[in-house]
């Protein structure tokens, strides 16, 4: 029975089932856990306040939200030298974010829970958000201008809900006018100083030159002084106010506004206002800069950066492929020399992917590059234009080293066209090209969708050849921006993938940074899903278009 079984090959298929469905259930976990701890980072959780008292020590006062908690039996805790009782079983600790880095170093301390005395959540315990040293954790005094403290006690919260909206309001308009007008201004200045050194190398550099190119640095330079001036009356308006805030220890201290993205009261806060709240927090994640070492803030560059490197790989890869797959089963000669051209485009699908961005880092950037700067850009020496790493030699990485997949799914889709297609074209009077562009690639292009989907889920997610080839901890500049000629390929760019290894790996505080390293990790996936469901549409319409023909 158990012989005839096997051969009947039922086994097999238990088996293959048993290991389809366990790969899909542990893809599911990880997909739960990304989303569960990664969308859980936005929401506004409330900030408890210990009485805690160690052996020997005073009492004292402890103000953090609850972050983990820690379950140890107690003969291990005794092995790492903590004391236990002898009625104590386990060992009990939590992780809190007390926040307060700028007073105390650290973001987040371990307590247990035997030396918890009380503990409580009060309404008038704050979270201050700042740009820099993290969140502030305490209890709000008043509201300072000019140094004299203007609101405190029942009408604190409407001053400082005024003071704050238009501190903000300030804050954008300084951001705006540093990053988009003096930028302008800047990068103008930078391409009339390389106007001018060309000149000069090539000897055209005469008198109505240099007269028109110092006419238009007078021109940037008055718009400079302009924007100047009302920076420094933005400034000087929006450092006029602060915050007066208590610390858990009873230090008093003053924040300025300038460095406040919200006030608010977790613990007071009903759940209409922690939807509102966390809804806030993550369109800012999805559409802001990121800040303090990339562990807050947003991270649109890096998406940015992602969707326009894999697009430009797309479009190099694309047609490469097709044209390398059409010559390969319609041209070419199939013989010894086509066997081992397809082997080794076989071969080159497992090669690793690090190894592109050494040859990517070789010949694109130092010899295609430098090339290319000796040619065309000799103003810019001795600083590299194309001979540096950039989104340009990035996405022909990646479309290099995403080529195999592209030429191995359209050749499939080639050879499962019928002969009798392309014969009956050729007997209508139809050229082999007019037969292949009107009837054959049609007809493969479900195909070719399918090499595109999987040459954009590989590229999406690569990270060891962009950290050679162009890919930043922060880029300053967006590669599309306002100024002439747009579309900057030159310039180096942020990416998912890469950012998830820097927060995750490089950050100078991880604990904090965890979290948006599962939020970032579950955003990359989305934008991976995204793009190729994108193509899976465009691969069906396309394989509906053609069915009849194929049948």
């Amino acid at each position: 029975m158990i012989k005839l079984w096997f051969k009947s090959g039922s086994p097999w298929i238990w088996l293959n089932a048993a290991a389809v469905s366990a790969s899909l259930i542990m893809v599911i976990g990880v997909l739960a856990l990304i989303t569960l701890r990664g969308l859980g980072h936005f929401w506004p959780s409330d900030v408890a306040q210990f009485s805690y008292q160690e052996e020997g020590r005073p009492v004292q006062t402890i103000i953090g939200e609850i972050v983990d908690k820690s379950t140890t039996l107690a003969a291990m805790a005794k092995s790492t030298g903590i004391k236990m009782a002898g009625n104590e079983s386990v060992l009990v600790q939590y992780q809190l974010k007390t926040g307060n880095r700028d007073l105390s170093g650290a973001d987040f301390r371990w307590i247990q829970e035997r030396n918890i005395k009380q503990q409580s959540l009060p309404d008038e315990l704050i979270v201050v958000e700042r740009r820099e040293w993290g969140n502030f954790y305490g209890r709000l005094v008043g509201v300072k201008e000019n140094g004299s403290l203007i609101a405190s006690g029942g009408n604190v919260w409407t001053t400082v809900n005024t003071k704050l909206e238009d501190a903000l309001e300030v804050y954008k308009e300084i951001n705006h006018l540093e990053k988009k007008d003096i930028g302008a201004i800047n990068y103008g200045l930078e391409r009339l100083r390389l106007k001018e050194k060309k000149l000069q190398l090539s000897n055209s550099l005469d008198a109505e030159a240099k007269k028109e190119i110092q006419a238009s640095k007078a021109e940037f330079d008055a718009q400079y002084k302009s924007y100047q001036s009302q920076l420094t009356g933005l400034y000087q308006k929006i450092r006029a106010n602060s915050l007066r805030v208590k610390t858990e220890s009873g230090v008093e201290l003053d924040i300025p506004l300038a460095k406040v993205v919200r006030v608010f009261q977790p613990n007071a806060m009903n759940v209409f206002d922690k939807i509102k709240h966390y809804f806030i927090k993550l369109g800012e994640f999805l559409s802001d800069d990121p800040r303090e070492a990339n562990t807050e803030g947003g991270i649109f560059p890096a998406i940015f950066g992602t969707i326009m490197m894999v697009t430009m790989m797309s479009v190099m890869v694309t047609p490469f492929g097709v044209i390398a797959a059409v010559y390969l089963r319609e041209y070419a000669k199939q013989g010894l020399i086509t066997k081992i051209i397809r082997i080794a485009v076989n071969n080159l699908a497992g090669v690793p992917s690090v190894v592109y961005g050494v040859f990517g880092l070789g010949f694109f950037v130092y010899i295609l590059g430098g090339n290319i700067d000796k040619l065309f850009f000799p103003e810019a020496a001795p600083a590299p234009v194309f001979g540096t790493p950039g989104l340009l030699w990035a996405s022909i990485t990646l479309a290099l080293l995403t080529l195999p997949v592209v030429i191995v799914s359209t050749e499939e889709g080639l050879a499962r066209i019928p002969s009798s297609i392309r014969e009956g074209s050729l007997a209508l009077g139809a050229t082999k090209f007019e037969t292949l562009w009107l009837t054959v690639l049609p007809m493969a292009s479900p195909a070719m969708m399918t090499g595109l989907i999987l040459a954009v889920a590989r590229a999406a997610g690569e990270v060891a050849p962009l950290m050679l080839v162009g890919v930043v901890k922060l880029a300053p500049s967006l590669p599309l921006d306002g100024n002439a000629p747009f579309l900057h390929l030159d310039r180096k760019f942020m990416h998912l993938g890469f950012h998830i290894y820097d927060v995750g790996f490089q950050s100078p505080n991880v604990e904090a940074a965890r979290p948006l390293v599962y939020a970032t990790s579950l955003l990359l996936v989305l934008v991976i899903v995204g793009l190729n469901l994108s193509a899976i549409v465009i691969r069906n319409n396309l394989r509906e278009k053609y069915r009849a023909l194929e049948g």
